[in-house]
């Protein structure tokens, strides 16, 4: 797993460092920063992978842009000068790998260019190290770390280093998991949009026939969706589907139990929203083709609050039940989320995201602590204490944040 991520330099995003858990909720107002902390980890991902450029980031679900819009444009502070380069690094331990980019303003690249490389392994001994002096024969678009990790075959150093190659954000869409729209970037197990949706169903529910922790993620979804006696993968020419309605061949299933037998089977198209996000999340926590790491943006689109909290909850037990570690980043605009996040365990966290004074983004872990325990005494949820802006991340009320150091992690 990551346990730390630095990034400089990167939108609004100064100085900022996270410490990072199992499953990490980032909550704040539009526009504060939290897509960017996202995106700045899939630019270390196809860092990690050996190139930088607008394939490698789409891949990962990075909007791609030009480089005066992927570098901050905020005024540096008091004599200080806003470095040339972009920062992004990963740590577990001691283990990390760090890199600084650059792609000029005036003749931008397709590819952006190394200007230095550190990959450190648990003896702290460099197994990759890059300088701005460095052999001038030396491609400076290729990241020489996904070259060296040829050479090994297991250790905490190339773990991480595949952790972060294997990277991706995920983004559902409504129409994509409905199958009205096409899937644009492919992806394992379900597509960046949800395109391939009813194949990663099909595929959990195969795998729950011998899989202890995929059978108790399909047992929850049919709680968390109580109005579907059964959700299973069908061929859209099997169901009472307009031709006009699906672009997919494969469709999800549903059975509705209240409905009579003979006229209670809908497909992806007829269903909730809120039950194919559910289902999209489930996919993500329980298939075997899940990324180890993860990033699931605007993660509470479409899911009325009350299953956005119960969901959220079950997609904590996921991930914390896992036989091997997983980690997952999610964004959500929906305060009832916070009230399904057991944040009395470690491995849970929760940050708030803001703007500073300056426009910097400044990142918050949100701590159990006496003060909070108090009002959850006195009855105060999680989100309460967010709307009332007890937490940071609501604009206008965030003083702590806005106070805190720019730019910079406060706990």
């Amino acid at each position: 797993m990551i346990e730390q991520f630095t990034v400089r330099t990167f939108k609004t995003l100064d100085d900022v460092t996270v410490e990072l858990g199992m499953v990490n909720v980032f909550i704040g107002a539009n526009g504060s920063g939290k897509s960017n902390l996202l995106e700045a980890l899939g630019i270390l991902s196809a860092a990690a992978d050996g190139k930088v450029d607008d394939q490698s980031l789409l891949a990962r679900g990075v909007r791609p842009g030009l480089p005066a819009l992927y570098k901050t444009a905020i005024p540096a502070r008091p004599q200080k000068e806003i470095p040339r380069h972009l920062f992004f690094g990963a740590r577990n331990g001691r283990v990390s790998y760090e890199v600084t980019l650059h792609n000029p303003l005036q003749e931008p690249a397709p590819a952006w260019r190394f200007k230095t490389e550190h990959w450190k392994d648990e003896n702290n001994r460099s197994l990759v190290t890059r300088v701005p002096a460095d052999r001038s024969d030396r491609n400076p678009e290729r990241g020489m770390a996904a070259l060296e990790a040829v050479r090994l075959t297991k250790g905490p150093a190339l773990e991480l280093l595949t952790l972060l190659q294997n990277y991706v954000i995920f983004s559902p869409a409504t129409a994509v998991l409905r199958g009205t729209a096409s899937e644009t970037q492919p992806r394992q197990p379900v597509g960046l949009s949800g395109g391939d949706l009813p194949r990663a169903i099909d595929d959990l529910y195969r795998q729950a026939h011998t899989d202890k922790r995929s059978r108790q993620i399909t047992r929850h979804v049919l709680q968390l969706i109580d109005w579907a006696k059964s959700i299973e993968w069908a061929r859209a020419d099997q169901l009472p589907l307009s031709p006009s309605a699906a672009t997919s061949k494969d469709v999800i299933q549903f059975r509705d139990r209240f409905m009579h037998k003979d006229g209670n089977v809908l497909s992806g198209y007829d269903a909730s929203e809120g039950a194919l996000y559910a289902l999209f999340l489930a996919v993500i926590a329980g298939h075997r083709n899940s990324p180890a790491l993860c990033a699931v943006d605007n993660a509470d689109h479409g899911l009325n609050p009350r299953l956005a909290r119960s969901l959220f909850e079950r997609l904590c037990q996921w991930y914390l039940n896992a036989d091997k570690p997983r980690q997952i980043l999610l964004t959500t605009h929906n305060p009832l989320v916070l009230d399904g996040l057991p944040l009395q365990d470690d491995r849970v966290r929760l940050f708030t995201v803001s703007r500073t004074d300056s426009g910097r983004t400044s990142v918050r872990r949100v701590v159990v602590d006496d003060r909070m325990s108090e009002k959850a005494e006195q009855g105060w949820s999680l989100s309460r204490l967010w709307v009332m802006g007890h937490l940071g991340g609501v604009p206008g009320d965030d003083w702590e944040c806005r106070h805190s150091p720019e730019g910079r992690l406060a706990t």
